[in-house]
């Protein structure tokens, strides 16, 4: 039997990390400057509202306004233009394509465990490694500055993440195939972590191996925590996990639902929750039409899950369905909610669907391989994450060229509060995204490759933190761009929607 795949021996794979130096040092990604011919950055933004639902932009604009972290985190399309003529090695992945810290997150397994991943692809595209580094290091860069870090501090904590990320490959790399494809990180690790942490002694999400070094923060130099701190951090910590198991469909329709004429239903609460009954004058079409549309797409999702999973579906009926509005860089795209119901009222099922553009990659990179956007997210989502939703599943559109991706809702989804982050904290943070981000890429690239071209050293450490500390500063001066923008009508901006 023939097969087009290549089977390197470790010399070869590793021969080929080193040769993968002659494209670009490690030390390369440093010194980086905006191109003499960089795009307006609001110019981006407003580029891609055309596609998105204009009542909600302003909804958008206002979210991004929040702070320089909050204009990062919607920005994505502005770095990956900064992006395309940056040094790399030529080593592909699989990429996250936004790979910043508020896309990283806690959320069941379907074993019912707690496991803490990426948890947003709608960027998705393989590429080359350096991209998704590059946008999670500058991204602790730029919230570590709107923490109020010193600049010592803010360094430190970007290169431990970087470190992580080199040291994390390193061990992977001398992982079997299958130890790295099972490879996750579950709550009694986190809690291990967090532990440790707050003692002063390893910061690393996972930990590290004997001989390796522990990243604690007095050998990284940041502020650690005063006894205090440590304290609130610790209640925080446990506060935050007790909540996130509560986060179930049960909880949800206790938020999102209420109860009319021994029916229920999703709430009311404009611009951010629109349901079906109230929608039909933002599209233009009668309800009884939009219902047929959303059972419609429903069949079409369902059609893409495993035969076990359609059966299990089938055993829950729509009750109702609205627009919701979603995160800071989505807004404005199409998102929904979908109550199902399977054995009585009190058996509630919520479904996410959110509308699945091209990659903000796909014209800096090469164009998906997938002509339906909903299954590139998807399919990304399943190679990068260790567990996934089982829930998780594409659909078409009514419209041409309008995709989606289906999910559960709430299913012990959890994210970390980065704005209250003391430097220690941040910086153990960003060290569990490190070892997080190469974990996925070790299972869709070639993690003896990348660990090779790495190297033992920090120049690559040291290399992509310049690159972040360069950026923060462009992303500073992009956020300022966007405020004037504001303030002199070229855009419309609601805050605290």
């Amino acid at each position: 039997m023939s097969t087009t795949v290549e089977h390197l021996t470790l010399d070869e794979r590793s021969a080929r990390g080193v040769q993968a130096r002659t494209r670009a040092m490690p030390d390369s990604h440093a010194g980086w400057k905006p191109a003499s011919d960089r795009p307006d950055p609001v110019a981006l933004i407003e580029e891609q509202n055309l596609r998105r639902d204009a009542d909600l932009v302003p909804v958008r604009h206002g979210r991004m306004m929040a702070s320089p972290f909050t204009f990062y985190r919607g920005a994505a399309r502005i770095m990956a233009a900064d992006l395309a003529d940056t040094p790399t090695s030529g080593l592909q992945v699989q990429l996250c394509g936004d790979a910043h810290l508020s896309n990283f997150g806690a959320f069941a397994s379907p074993e019912r465990n707690l496991v803490f991943d990426i948890n947003d692809f709608d960027e998705t595209l393989p590429g080359p490694f350096e991209y998704d580094v590059k946008r999670l290091a500058a991204s602790l860069m730029v919230a570590a500055q709107n923490n109020g870090c010193s600049e010592s501090d803010a360094r430190a904590i970007t290169k431990a993440c970087v470190t992580s990320y080199r040291e994390s490959m390193a061990e992977f790399a001398g992982l079997k195939t299958l130890d790295v494809w099972y490879a996750h990180l579950a709550e009694d690790q986190i809690k291990q972590s967090m532990a440790a942490f707050l003692s002063g002694a390893d910061g690393n999400g996972k930990g590290s191996k004997k001989g390796k070094r522990k990243g604690n923060r007095e050998e990284d130099g940041i502020s650690g925590l005063t006894p205090k701190q440590a304290k609130q951090a610790q209640k925080r910590f446990e506060k935050n996990a007790l909540k996130t198991h509560s986060r179930t469909s049960d909880q949800a329709l206790s938020k999102l639902g209420e109860e009319v004429d021994g029916r229920y239903r999703i709430v009311s609460v404009p611009p951010v929750i629109v349901p079906v009954r109230d929608l039909h004058t933002t599209y233009g079409v009668e309800p009884g039409e939009l219902e047929q549309t959303v059972f419609g797409l429903f069949r079409d999702y369902r059609s893409t899950l495993r035969l076990d999973l359609r059966q299990l579906l089938q055993r829950f009926e729509v009750v109702d369905w609205a627009r919701k509005v979603v995160g800071v860089g989505s807004v404005g795209t199409r998102a929904f909610i979908v109550l199902l119901q399977g054995r009585d009222a009190g058996d509630p099922l919520f479904l996410q669907v959110k509308e699945a553009t091209r990659s903000v990659l796909e014209g800096t990179l090469r164009k998906s391989a997938f002509k339906q956007s909903g299954e590139r997210v998807v399919q990304g989502q399943r190679m990068m994450q260790a567990n996934s939703d089982i829930f998780l599943g594409w659909s078409k559109g009514v419209q041409a060229d309008r995709y989606f991706y289906w999910r559960q809702l709430r299913d012990m989804k959890g994210s970390a509060l980065v704005e209250l982050m003391p430097p220690a904290a941040l910086a153990w943070y960003g060290r569990t995204c490190g070892w997080t981000l190469a974990r996925a890429h070790a299972r869709t690239g070639d993690p003896v490759s990348i660990s090779a071209y790495l190297g033992d050293d920090d120049g690559f450490d040291k290399s992509i933190t310049d690159f972040s500390e360069r950026y923060a500063a462009q992303n500073d001066q992009d956020f300022a761009d966007f405020a004037k923008a504001i303030a002199s009508n070229r855009i419309e901006a609601i805050p605290d929607v």
